[in-house]
């Protein structure tokens, strides 16, 4: 446990940290792979879950493993059938960038806080960087394929408080993942776990009082 003093109560974040997939855009990854499974007649949750784990265990989510090297060790473990091209796009298109996000992104940029993604990707992040233009509403963009490490680190907490020069008390992070939202409070950020648009708005102000929502 981080056993640094926290901010005064009411002292609004330095620093927000948002993750990409499940929080500022649609869960691609999620989604995608559902379709993938299903369209190759296995369950879905099942492969989704053998996806996930290979993600990590091939090395591709922190930059140590190719795509292509994912791909081969998705099929070799689930037989499934199609080529590379085809998997990547099941799951690119399905990141849906979520304006209202955008917009609450840009309005704590505008009075003053750093504004960063610390995401757990691939270079898909920086493909969809490029094609949506969001990198531009961020301060900075982190992404476990270029830190080769990933949020199931603890380490990778403090060590991005510190590249954005804040403590870890004047740091918000939010996410979908409720690990990732557990390991990031036991290092001392403060945090929010997301799950739906309106619930973060009617938490935000907790954070920035400002932010109160307008009835």
């Amino acid at each position: 446990m981080n056993n640094e003093v926290q901010a005064a109560p009411g002292t609004p974040p330095a620093a927000v940290l948002f993750d990409f997939g499940g929080v500022l855009a649609d869960e691609g990854f999620y989604q995608g792979l559902l379709a993938i499974g299903r369209g190759q007649g296995l369950d879905p949750e099942l492969f989704f879950r053998t996806a996930d784990r290979l993600i990590y265990e091939t090395g591709y989510l922190v930059g140590q493993a190719s795509e292509e090297a994912y791909w081969q060790a998705l099929r070799k473990q689930t037989g499934i059938r199609g080529s590379d091209s085809e998997f990547r796009s099941e799951i690119l298109t399905r990141f849906v960038m979520r304006p209202a996000m955008l917009r609450h992104v840009d309005r704590l940029r505008a009075e003053g806080a750093i504004v960063a993604i610390l995401s757990d990707q691939t270079n898909w992040l920086d493909e969809l960087g490029r094609a949506n233009g969001f990198f531009r509403h961020f301060d900075a963009v982190y992404n476990s394929f270029w830190l080769h490490r990933s949020k199931r680190d603890p380490a990778v907490f403090p060590e991005i408080c510190a590249a954005v020069a804040t403590a870890p008390g004047r740091t918000l992070f939010i996410d979908d993942n409720a690990g990732h939202i557990r390991r990031a409070a036991e290092q001392g950020l403060r945090t929010i776990l997301f799950t739906t648009v309106e619930a973060f708005e009617a938490e935000l102000p907790v954070f920035f009082p400002a932010h109160k929502r307008r009835e």
